[in-house]
């Protein structure tokens, strides 16, 4: 569907998100297969924030800052989980201008949120193991609120350049986007003009919100690993290691694959490798959050049983 603005030109008002496949049956197995993830990481996730809120003990800055990271991710997932589950069933898989407007705002938004958010888990991290005894004095709720609005903050206004600039392009046609959701790079290959200017805007974002923010996680892990090398117990040493690496998993999962869709050159763009490898930093990245930083952890459990325990008491 085109709207025509002018007498020689028309532009596209609607969208077509190609997904996965065009075959029934495939769509069918692909629906249950991700019904299954978004389940999980919403309900992993939704777990993580009602434990931390209910119980008392749960109320210092780590759990905080996990509480966080749990609704942005379950706001990632939601910002584009369920729109694909629709599609991967419907006839349709037509979404408006203004729809994949804001879908391209609001997952930018959490993503770059999320990016920077690494660095106040790593920051918290650092000053766990290497300042344990004045944690609480560093890490007070002034800073804490101060950190986690600012992440928000950059977040919000860094993916409102990346999608003005995106979306104000010319798209006169075609309007079929190969991906199962409106990202900038699979979007902005259909304009009707050279897009290198707009990559060069990308590049500038990326290389603040992901390298910059990576470059900062891996030298606070260079001084955590120094702090751990001058534990003498080799127990405490042993788990403090297996905590940083747990940690840094998800922050592969997380940086790899955004760091290579967004600052790569046009020239290597492939829509079939985009959609593979966004579901790393957008589906498995959620789903995998929850066990690494919480459910393996004796705190939530602890919460978890006595959640557990008042409910049987109530009935």
């Amino acid at each position: 569907m085109r709207m025509p603005p002018g007498q020689n030109q028309s532009w596209v008002s609607e969208l077509i998100l190609l997904g996965f496949s065009s075959d029934p049956t495939t769509n069918r197995i692909l629906f249950i297969a991700f019904l299954l993830l978004y389940l999980s990481s919403v309900l992993g996730n939704g777990l993580i924030v009602t434990l931390i809120c209910l119980d008392m003990h749960l109320h210092t800055p780590m759990y905080f800052f996990l509480c966080i990271l749990s609704l942005l991710d379950m706001g990632s997932v939601t910002t584009t989980m369920p729109q694909m589950l629709v599609h991967l069933l419907a006839q349709s898989q037509t979404i408006s201008f203004a729809g994949c407007w804001l879908q391209m705002y609001m997952f930018g938004a959490l993503g770059l949120t999320e990016s920077i958010f690494f660095v106040v888990m790593a920051y918290d991290l650092y000053v766990a193991i290497c300042y344990p005894l004045c944690y609480t004095v560093i890490l007070s709720w002034g800073l804490c609120t101060r950190l986690s609005a600012g992440t928000w903050a950059c977040g919000f206004f860094f993916s409102l350049i990346h999608t003005f600039f995106t979306m104000r392009l010319p798209y006169c046609g075609p309007n079929m986007v190969n991906h199962y959701l409106c990202e900038g790079p699979s979007v902005r290959s259909l304009a009707c003009m050279d897009t290198n200017l707009i990559a060069m805007v990308d590049l500038v974002i990326s290389v603040f919100m992901v390298v910059a923010p990576l470059s900062l996680i891996v030298a606070s892990y260079i001084c955590i690993a120094q702090a751990i090398l001058k534990i003498k117990s080799m127990k405490p040493r042993c788990k403090a290691f297996s905590i940083c690496a747990s940690h840094l998993t998800v922050v592969i999962f997380f940086y790899a694959p955004a760091t290579y869709i967004y600052t790569r050159p046009n020239s290597s763009y492939s829509p079939e490798q985009d959609k593979q490898i966004s579901l790393f930093y957008n589906v498995f990245t959620a789903l995998l959050n929850p066990v690494v930083y919480s459910l393996r952890n004796k705190d939530i459990k602890r919460a978890f049983l006595k959640v557990m325990q008042r409910s049987r008491l109530a009935w």
